[in-house]
């Protein structure tokens, strides 16, 4: 980490369709910009989604042969374009 830059993980460019889904606000589809070992940035243009920093969601990849996993995330950034989420550590 240098600079002002925080992140612990290295980014990789991915666009992929995904399912969010807040337990209040609802379910919704939205794009990703980038993922990494940390998590994931999804774009969020004119769809109504704002949800509160520290919320939890479960995110479900779409358009794979197979059902993807739901995974539980952490909204930790908001940006103009969108929001970043955290993986959520589970104990094992």
């Amino acid at each position: 980490m240098t600079g002002i830059d925080r992140r612990e993980y290295i980014r990789t460019a991915m666009s992929a369709k995904v399912k969010v889904v807040h337990p209040e606000l609802g379910e919704f589809m939205f794009s990703t910009r980038d993922i990494s070992d940390g998590g994931v940035f999804i774009i969020v243009d004119a769809e109504p989604f704002e949800p509160n920093i520290g919320d939890t969601v479960s995110v479900q990849v779409q358009g794979l042969p197979v059902p993807a996993p739901v995974l539980e995330m952490v909204i930790v950034r908001r940006t103009n374009d969108g929001l970043g989420l955290q993986f959520e550590l589970r104990d094992a």
